[in-house]
């Protein structure tokens, strides 16, 4: 791992500012070995952290591989320069959208079935510093995403001291289609959850491979926001991936209980919607739908989310939780303040009657939610909106992760607005907010930031490195944040002044829980 040493002098001299060079420029690391051979990266000499960008984890899942488990890659000679990210996944045209900018958008080309590449990113100098290990699994609904965002770069992370893993895993169609003639052929008789096999690939290779980059492989903490966090979720609750991890960090995402929005389907379920769809596509067997072209079968693709196979997921994530069979480890998660999905706004006495279906209660709905005025009324539908689609997972997730087990859960609200131009102000902590706080790549993000917001950075970028490398977020001087627990819900809330205290509109959830539908 150790640099070149003709580059002593020059990193001297760019530290210093004597000197300045693009990246294009910097020195290309002394190669190292991987199980497939020999790899080099690009050593920033800015930041002492080298990036390796594009190391195939599995064999392009093309053709005949299209809908397969991934396949081990195969080993190169020679030194393979991973100097580039892979081409991200098959997905709809990348854009921004409502409050997601740029960042968190991948480049509109290459999009490609081949798409199993993952980054490293690491400051160590050696192969014997086993520096604890973060594995960032992306958002996006399943159908958009990609590891080449920028706003999810390792290298803010490894520079403190940690060793950073990125990577793609296949969306949509190409990851959850289940079909009959797929579990016919498959020696498990299941279909439908590739993108979790691709997880599950990477955390393998991650025990096999991590140690070359200065990693602990007994050491390592799995993360995502959004689709990621619902990774997460599955992770936690798949058999297959036990062991593979030490602690995990969920943000804004869960499965725990069954809503008619994200619904885990069974693997019957998913196989006839399947075979509709091939019936659509005019496809008479599994060859034909191997025949058609990733466009084509991307245009047709709608939502799609992981499956309840009987192997890989083998219940619900709710059915799974229900019976205490998830892997137990250190837990920290949460969700922001404004982030809840409100389809348009309801007149105060419209929203007032959504109270109803609480019978008896309706007068307690309305004390936690009032819309005695429009601008009450609106401030309610956010709140309420949060709580159901975001919060109430989030929370029930909490506090069923480590339910009587010594394993320790810290739970996190994010309130910080971040400084917005136009009518981005409107969204206030919104769905993604927390991220470049988290992984310390607010310039990432093009946004006027303030003071407060560079300080915000440190203290939440701080507690998530001190969770990947001891399981407990707290240290380096930082506020201090009690584990999470049934009895007195202490929360961390992450706004500019952060405190932890009992979660806010506890009493609230609590009640919406209680009448959760399917819980």
């Amino acid at each position: 791992m150790r640099e070149k040493k003709t580059w002593t002098l020059f990193f001297l001299l760019i530290t210093s500012g004597l000197i300045s060079f693009n990246q294009a420029d910097w020195p290309v690391s002394d190669p190292i070995r991987i199980e497939n051979g020999l790899i080099a990266g690009f050593f920033n000499v800015n930041t002492g952290v080298t990036a390796y960008k594009g190391i195939p984890f599995a064999e392009p899942p093309i053709g005949p591989l299209r809908w397969k488990a991934p396949q081990p890659a195969g080993k190169w000679k020679g030194i393979r320069n991973c100097l580039a990210f892979g081409p991200s996944p098959m997905q709809p045209k990348p854009v921004s959208f409502f409050m997601i900018g740029p960042e968190f958008v991948v480049p509109k080309q290459p999009l490609s079935e081949d798409c199993l590449y993952l980054n490293v990113w690491t400051a160590a100098r050696s192969a014997a510093e086993r520096r604890p290990v973060l594995v960032w699994i992306y958002g996006g609904g399943f159908f958009s995403g990609g590891a080449a965002a920028s706003g999810y770069s390792g290298e803010a992370l490894a520079k403190k001291g940690i060793v950073f893993v990125s990577f793609n895993y296949r969306l949509g169609i190409f990851g959850f289609f289940s079909h009959p003639g797929l579990s016919a052929e498959n020696p498990h008789h299941i279909s439908g959850n590739y993108a979790l096999l691709d997880q599950i690939a990477v955390l393998n290779w991650v025990r096999k491979n991590i140690q070359a980059f200065g990693g602990d492989p007994e050491k390592v903490t799995i993360a995502g926001q959004s689709a990621g966090s619902i990774s997460v979720n599955c992770l936690l609750a798949s058999p297959l991936a036990k062991g593979l991890f030490r602690g995990a960090i969920a943000e804004s995402g869960s499965m725990v209980l069954e809503n008619p929005v994200i619904s885990m389907k069974k693997l019957a379920v998913a196989e006839k919607l399947g075979s509709a769809l091939a019936a659509k596509l005019k496809a008479n067997n599994i060859q034909d739908l191997r025949n058609l072209s990733a466009d084509s079968l991307e245009k047709a693709s709608g939502f799609y989310f992981p499956v309840a196979d009987g192997y890989v997921m083998p219940a619900s994530i709710a059915e799974i939780y229900k019976a205490s069979k998830q892997t137990h480890v250190p837990f920290l998660t949460g969700w922001n303040a404004d982030e809840g999905f409100l389809l348009g706004i309801k007149r105060k006495e419209e929203f007032t009657k959504e109270g109803s279906v609480f019978g008896p209660d309706s007068a307690l709905f309305s004390t936690y939610f009032p819309s005695v005025t429009d601008s009450q009324s609106l401030a309610s539908q956010i709140a309420f909106s949060v709580d159901k689609t975001i919060g109430i997972p989030q929370y029930i997730w909490a506090l069923k992760q480590n339910e009587n087990n010594n394993a320790k859960t810290f739970l996190y609200l994010f309130t910080r607005k971040p400084p917005a131009f136009g009518d981005k102000k409107k969204f206030g902590a919104y769905h993604s907010a927390e991220i470049g706080y988290a992984l310390h790549n607010l310039d990432s993000i093009q946004r006027p930031w303030e003071p407060v917001d560079r300080h915000l950075e440190e203290i939440v970028s701080g507690y998530w490195v001190n969770f990947v490398k001891s399981g407990d977020p707290n240290g380096d001087q930082l506020p201090d944040w009690p584990a999470f627990s049934a009895k007195d819900a202490i929360t961390m809330i992450l706004s500019e002044h952060p405190v932890a205290k009992q979660l806010p509109g506890r009493a609230a959830m609590d009640f919406l829980y209680s009448k959760y539908p399917g819980k």
